[in-house]
């Protein structure tokens, strides 16, 4: 009975934080959102305060972080060797750049908030695309415009800045399939 008790203890905790670790299978949003309950729920709660589909959320966390809590930019280094920092202030499953993250800090009065946290790191993502839609037209169900917002800030998004980045719109184009197949397959898991 004793290890019974702190199996299921142990098996509660682990569920509850969503752990550490990112999901083993990317591809499939059904597997995903049954190995990683916590993270679904969070997707959930931005879906409903933010208006942001769970595929669209899913889509650009798998291409921002491939959902590893702690994520972070690679090093740069000069003449291949001397290292000179991060390339950006990015990190955490939203990728949100250390400004950007205060921003959202004081507009939602979340100031404890982390980016390594994936209830905060969605409700984030949620709060940035409905000022994306705001401000930009864009809709929330648009996949492809809305990571091209989020990776170009809604300034460079106004200008077209992601016109002369052919690798990014690429991207862009591999985030939107990605949605639409998490959006299929999480439409299918549900029966």
């Amino acid at each position: 009975m004793k290890n019974f008790l702190i199996l299921t203890a142990v098996l509660v905790l682990g569920s509850c934080g969503g752990g550490s670790q990112a999901p083993r299978n990317l591809d499939n949003a059904c597997l995903l959102a049954r190995e990683k309950p916590a993270y679904y729920s969070a997707m959930k709660r931005a879906e409903s305060r933010w208006g942001v589909p769970v595929h669209v959320q899913m889509a650009t966390i798998h291409q921002e972080s491939r959902f590893v809590a702690n994520a972070k930019t690679p090093h740069r280094y000069a003449l291949g060797v001397i290292p000179l920092g991060r390339q950006s202030s990015a990190r955490g499953f939203s990728q949100a750049l250390d400004g950007t993250w205060e921003d959202y800090q004081r507009a939602t009065r979340r100031y404890g908030a982390r980016r390594t946290k994936i209830q905060d790191a969605t409700d984030f993502m949620g709060w940035y695309m409905d000022g994306s839609t705001e401000k930009l037209g864009i809709s929330k169900w648009d996949a492809r415009a809305q990571y091209l917002a989020y990776h170009e800030g809604r300034t460079g998004y106004a200008n077209g800045s992601y016109n002369a980045k052919g690798w990014l719109l690429a991207v862009a184009d591999k985030v939107a399939a990605r949605a639409e197949m998490y959006r299929q397959q999480l439409r299918s898991c549900r029966r």
